[in-house]
């Protein structure tokens, strides 16, 4: 478990963190998410011990980063945004190298090198220097040094960064098999990417937290506005201009058109059911509706509200 509590940086006399707190529980993946310059990294960096906090307190599984260091970090597995992989080694070289810089101990460390390259799926290239490795086996490759010495927190920075997408579905479900073991926090910019394997998500802004929940409650608390798609057999400009007129809609916007079938996508006012004037109106003018679906919010539209200061700051999940 990682427990921060008010926690203070500065840099000179600015405040790149400003007394932020939540709690990150045994088994669970953590999104982490800020625009830049929000404090996202210097937080991240303050957990792994990198950095000292201002003020505040971290623990991990109990031990204070400042007051017992060694602790914390054997408890840690950390990968950043560029994984620090000497590229003339080969990936059993290189993995050795780690674990004897973590202090391993000889008789367990081959063995649990041969779980973790099992695990992460780079056995079959154990014997390759680590710079003729595609982009995603060296991301693997990075995971898999964070996994060594076992540790029950593993922090990702940005882990799919510059992959093609087959290599981004199969980190995601790799840190969705490492979830079950170990305690996630994962910091990236896709936002889909944290939507698919995040239970939980910290949005940080300007140094502060600005909202933290469930992606699921996030979108239920934070959107103020609710959105409908509809697919209706119609012109298209007189389509839109019936559907602007009827109260509770904000805004109505063309999505595609083809052979006299529009698809339109409805901004409503929140609390407003438009589902029924849109099908008398339609109905009004012989304009059979195809298809009328709603649209949650993405977690983008969530980022978005909560990094704008459009939304108030969230209690703790």
């Amino acid at each position: 478990m990682i427990e921060i509590r008010n926690l203070v940086k500065f840099y000179g006399d600015k405040k790149a963190v400003d007394d932020i707190s939540f709690t990150v529980h045994d088994g669970e993946i953590l999104g982490f998410l800020g625009p830049n310059g929000a404090g996202k990294t210097t937080t991240m960096n303050i957990l792994t011990g990198f950095l000292s906090a201002t003020s505040g307190h971290v623990a991990i599984d109990g031990f204070d980063i400042l007051e017992k260091p060694q602790e914390a970090k054997r408890s840690i597995g950390y990968l950043p945004e560029h994984p620090p992989l000497y590229l003339d080694m080969t990936v059993t070289e290189y993995l050795r190298f780690v674990a004897e810089l973590k202090g391993v101990e000889p008789a367990v460390r081959n063995r649990q090198l041969t779980e973790i390259m099992r695990s992460v799926r780079i056995t079959d290239h154990a014997g390759r220097l680590i710079k003729n490795l595609s982009k995603g086996y060296r991301q693997r490759v990075g995971i898999a040094q964070a996994m060594v010495g076992n540790p029950s927190v593993l922090i990702l920075d940005e882990p799919t960064v510059g992959l093609d997408p087959k290599q981004i579905i199969e980190i995601r479900n790799l840190i969705k098999e490492l979830g079950k073991r170990h305690t996630v926090i994962l910091s990236s910019h896709i936002l889909p990417e944290v939507q698919a394997v995040c239970e939980r998500v910290v949005i940080i802004n300007r140094g502060r937290i600005a909202a933290i929940d469930t992606p699921g409650s996030l979108s239920t608390r934070m959107s103020k506005i609710s959105k409908m798609q509809m697919t209706v057999e119609g012109p298209h400009k007189d389509v839109l201009q019936k559907i602007r007129m009827l109260p509770g809609i904000r805004s109505a916007d063309l999505v595609a058109e083809k052979e006299g079938i529009c698809a339109v996508n409805n901004d409503c006012e929140g609390g407003v059911d438009a589902r029924k004037p849109l099908f008398f109106e339609m109905a009004r003018n012989a304009w059979p509706i195809l298809e009328l679906k709603s649209l949650e919010p993405t977690l983008e539209d969530i980022f978005l509200a909560a990094t704008s200061g459009t939304s108030a700051e969230s209690e703790e999940a």
